[in-house]
């Protein structure tokens, strides 16, 4: 009877054993994985903080949008070209300014 339970009881150290290699295996790759989670979550940081940007361009723009129908509510073709690029300057300004 001790034979056999010794026998079982090996059996359960070779399964133990087994099972720390198994685990030392998935920690390795977990780590892996730790790596790209943290690559993600800057993406997403970058990706709020662009939104932001984007916002406060768009409020921008539409603030320089009325500014302009203001200023030239019945202006030609030729001045709302004119007008088109003065106002595609200020916002690369405001974007380089950012």
């Amino acid at each position: 009877m001790n034979l056999r339970l010794s026998e079982e009881y090996k059996g359960f150290g070779d399964v133990a054993s087994g099972l720390r290699v198994y685990v030392d295996q998935l920690k390795g790759k977990s780590g892996n994985f730790e790596e790209y989670v943290h690559q993600i979550e800057e993406i997403q940081k970058q990706v709020t903080e662009f939104e932001a940007v984007i916002s406060v361009l768009d409020k921008y723009v539409s603030l320089l949008e009325s500014e302009v129908k203001f200023m030239y509510p019945r202006s030609s073709t030729r001045t709302r070209t004119r007008t088109s690029t003065i106002l595609l300057n200020q916002i690369l300004v405001f974007v380089c300014l950012y």
